[in-house]
């Protein structure tokens, strides 16, 4: 799996390069085609960055990222 750094990850934000990419526990996902993460942002929360710390008291599990495809490792 091909690794990127925060910098690389910052860019994916939906704003600075067309792919919308997130971070959870070390893992990046790809999560452009979901309607709900539109423009770059989910609720309160923002691509192209590490959520690990934000989805403690999130809704819903981390179940959730098995519908995104992991494109890589955060370094």
């Amino acid at each position: 799996m091909q690794t990127y750094t925060r910098q690389q990850l910052a860019l994916r934000n939906g704003q600075d390069k067309p792919e919308i990419w997130i971070a959870y526990q070390g893992i990046i996902y790809d999560v452009t085609a979901s309607r709900l993460w539109k423009n770059g942002k989910h609720y309160e929360h923002w691509a192209g960055q590490d959520l690990t710390e934000e989805l403690v008291d999130a809704p819903h599990t981390e179940k959730v990222f098995r519908r995104f495809s992991a494109i890589g490792k955060l370094v």
